[in-house]
C-alpha cells in the first residue's frame, strides 16, 4: 500500500512538474531593460512601445540616473522581477556580474555582430555584446571660435589649445564668453574628467608600454593630465572652487547659451545640441583632446565602447527568450536600426546598421580617413568604481585648493594598485 501511495504521489508530483515546465515554456515572456544612458531614455521607451505594439510582448525600460548605474543594478537585480537585460562596461565590470550573464554564444543577436572583437568573452562563453561605438572630444562652437579670431584647424596640439584658451580668457570681458564650460564634479558630470579625461594619460602610457591593461599603472603622463585639468579650471565659466556643485546640465546649458567655446563631451550629446532653437551642424566641430603627449598631432577622437549588453541568466526562460528576440529586432529591423542609428545617434556594430546622421560620428570617420589614429577607450580597464570616485574626490579637492596634485597622483597610481589587488583577492 505504501508503495502504491508513494508511486501515486510521485506520479502526481511529476505531472505537476511537467505541467509547470510546459507552462513556463509556453508562457509569453516579457523584457525589463535597465538602460545605462539617460540621454537616450525617451528614445528607448518609444522603441519599446513600438515593439510591444507590433508583437504584444511587454518591454519595460527603466533608466538609471547618471552616475548611479552600478548601485541601481545592485538594487534591481535582487528584486523578484529583476532586469532581463542590463549592461557592463567591459572586462573589469564583467567581473562583478559574470555570474548573472547568460551565454550568448550561438544566439541570433550575437551572430549579427560585424566583428568578434565586439563580443565580451570569458572561458569560451560570450557574456556580453557591444551595442554602440561612440566618440568623445572637445566640442567647439565655431562661431565663437571665429569671433575670437581662430578656426578649428588652429587647434592641433595642446600648446595651441592652451594659447587659444588663455587668449580668450584674457579677452573674456571684451568677447563676452569663456574658453571652457564648467568642469563640474557632481555625479552627473564628474565622469567626464575622472573617467573620460583620465583615459588620455592611460592611452599614452599603454601605447608606450605596448599593453592593453595593467595591474600597476606608472603614471607617466600624469603631468599632462595636470596640464589639461589646470587649463580647464583656469579658463572656464566658473571659478575652480565652484566646480563641486556644477552639474552636467550646467555645462550643456552654458554651451547652448554661447557662454563658452569648448565643451568636453561625446557623440551621444548630438541630439541635445542640434535642432530647432539650438545649433546647426555648421556651427559645431568635435576636436581631439590634446594633453601635450608626443605624437598627439596624429591622434583622432577618443573612440570605442564601454557599453555591453548582458542577459540575466537567472531570469525566467520565457523572459530570456523574449529578451533575445527584442535584442535581435533592435539590431535587424528597420524600426530598430533607424531608432538606434538616427534617433539615438549610435554607431551600432551590427550588420544591418544604418548610417548615423550624427555630425560627430561623421567627423570621427573623417579623422580616421585622413590617417589620424583614434584614441582607444582604455577606461574599461580602470580597476573599480571606487578608484574613479577616489580620483574624482582628489581632482575636486585640488581644484578647491584643499589638496595638492600629489593627492591626485596617489589616487591614480597607488589607488590603482590597491583596487587591482582587491580584485585579485576577491578571485
Amino acid at each position: 500500500m505504501k508503495t502504491r501511495v508513494f508511486a501515486a504521489a510521485l506520479a502526481a508530483a511529476l505531472g505537476l512538474s511537467l505541467t509547470a515546465c510546459s507552462n513556463s515554456a509556453d508562457r509569453e515572456g516579457s523584457v525589463y531593460y535597465l538602460n545605462f544612458k539617460p540621454e537616450q531614455d525617451k528614445q528607448w521607451k518609444e522603441l519599446a512601445q513600438t515593439y510591444t505594439e507590433q508583437t504584444g510582448v511587454k518591454v519595460t525600460v527603466v533608466t538609471a540616473a547618471s552616475g548611479s548605474y552600478e548601485q541601481t543594478l545592485m538594487s534591481e537585480i535582487a528584486k523578484t522581477s529583476p532586469p532581463t537585460l542590463f549592461q557592463v562596461n567591459g572586462p573589469v565590470g564583467l567581473e562583478s556580474w559574470k555570474d548573472y550573464c547568460y551565454d550568448l554564444t550561438g544566439t541570433a543577436v550575437a551572430g549579427e555582430l560585424t566583428s568578434d572583437a565586439y563580443a565580451l568573452k570569458e572561458n569560451g562563453q560570450t557574456l556580453g555584446i557591444a551595442y554602440v561605438v561612440e566618440s568623445y572630444g572637445l566640442i567647439a562652437n565655431k562661431k565663437l571660435l571665429a569671433q575670437a579670431g581662430y578656426i578649428p584647424e588652429d587647434v592641433d596640439s595642446f600648446a595651441r589649445l592652451k594659447m587659444i584658451a588663455e587668449d580668450i580668457t584674457a579677452r573674456k570681458d571684451e568677447l563676452g564668453f569663456a574658453a571652457f564650460t564648467s568642469p563640474g564634479m557632481d555625479g552627473t558630470s564628474d565622469w567626464r574628467f575622472k573617467t573620460h579625461l583620465a583615459n588620455l594619460p592611460l592611452y599614452f602610457e599603454y601605447r608606450d608600454r605596448g599593453v592593453g591593461s595593467t595591474e600597476a599603472i606608472q603614471g607617466t603622463y600624469l603631468p599632462n593630465y595636470k596640464a589639461i585639468w589646470d587649463l580647464y579650471l583656469n579658463n572656464a565659466t566658473c571659478s575652480p572652487s565652484e566646480i563641486a556643485g556644477k552639474t552636467g546640465d550646467d555645462a550643456r546649458n552654458e554651451f547652448l547659451a554661447g557662454q563658452a567655446v569648448f565643451y568636453q563631451n561625446g557623440s551621444w550629446e548630438y541630439g541635445n545640441l542640434v535642432g530647432p532653437g539650438k545649433f546647426s551642424d555648421e556651427d559645431l566641430v568635435m576636436l581631439p583632446i590634446y594633453i601635450g603627449a608626443e605624437g598627439e598631432e596624429d591622434q583622432g577622437l577618443c573612440t570605442g565602447t564601454e557599453n555591453y549588453w548582458c542577459v540575466n541568466r537567472d531570469a525566467d526562460e520565457a523572459d530570456i527568450r523574449a529578451t533575445l528576440d527584442f535584442m535581435y529586432w533592435c539590431v535587424t529591423s528597420d524600426q530598430g536600426t533607424r531608432a538606434m542609428g538616427e534617433d539615438m545617434g549610435f554607431v551600432i556594430p551590427f550588420k544591418a546598421a544604418v548610417q548615423s546622421p550624427n555630425l560627430f560620428v561623421q567627423q570621427d570617420a573623417a579623422y580616421t580617413a585622413a590617417g589620424k589614429t583614434p584614441v582607444s577607450w582604455n577606461f574599461p580597464t580602470m580597476p573599480s568604481e571606487n578608484w574613479k570616485n577616489d580620483l574624482g574626490s582628489a581632482l575636486t579637492a585640488y581644484a578647491a585648493g584643499t589638496a595638492d596634485w600629489a593627492a591626485v597622483e596617489r589616487a591614480f597610481v597607488e589607488g590603482w594598485a590597491r583596487e587591482y589587488a582587491a580584485l585579485d583577492a576577491a578571485g
